[in-house]
């Protein structure tokens, strides 16, 4: 994140002190994602994750009242039964294997079919333009869902600076998110090796309807 530090998919960026609370709630939604695609969660994650199926277990009327707390609530019921080693097996089986997982989380790959192509071109000149750099200890393409999602996170949370206007997320959005990132969360849904990550392409899917028809609404 130049001139603020380095795009590295790690946690959510703290938000600004005045951000609305729906905005902060729309970053950490970013930034979960992000974290869970770009590695594997570990215990601790997990436990906080199924935290939250323990909630909807306890009010199953909030659980259900909308698809995205539904996600939710079924996403921490899978972390509660999952183990951590058997989550990075199926992690390293769903987005890296021998030769390459069973899916590519990818903008290049899921809009032409191939990799580093106009799509990550199109990634990197818009964080040029938006003064975002990434760590040099990280080597995945800036057209990663993961990262995708970082960058939104941040440009909500104001990581790069002020918090964007709704304007210019929705310009990153509608530009390197929406043509593809739906599609990718359908096939983690029903992905072979998925288990707790059908989960987390359910809530990835959901969140991602809410935000298209919000961003509608500024037409």
């Amino acid at each position: 994140m130049a001139p603020h530090g380095g795009l590295d998919i790690t946690a959510p960026p703290p938000p600004a002190p005045d951000l609305a609370e729906e905005e902060r709630l729309r970053a950490e939604a970013y930034g979960l994602l992000a974290g869970l695609l770009a590695r594997p969660p570990g215990a601790e994650v997990l436990a906080g994750l199924a935290a939250i199926g323990d909630a909807g277990a306890g009010n199953a009327e909030a659980a259900s009242a909308t698809p995205l707390a539904a996600a939710f609530a079924a996403l921490g019921r899978r972390a509660a039964r999952a183990d951590a080693a058997a989550v990075r097996t199926e992690f390293d089986a769903l987005f890296i294997g021998l030769s390459g997982g069973e899916l590519s989380p990818y903008a290049s790959y899921y809009r032409t079919g191939f990799l580093n192509e106009k799509p990550l071109a199109e990634v990197r000149a818009a964080m040029a333009r938006l003064g975002i750099a990434r760590a040099e200890d990280v080597h995945e393409p800036e057209d990663h869902i993961a990262a995708l999602c970082e960058m939104m996170a941040g440009l909500i949370a104001g990581a790069f600076g002020a918090p964007a206007p709704l304007d210019q997320q929705r310009r990153f959005f509608d530009d390197h998110i929406a043509p593809w990132a739906g599609r990718f969360f359908a096939d983690l849904e029903r992905a072979g090796a998925a288990d707790f990550y059908a989960g987390v392409g359910t809530v990835g899917r959901c969140f991602l309807d809410i935000e298209t028809q919000a961003f509608a609404l500024l037409d």
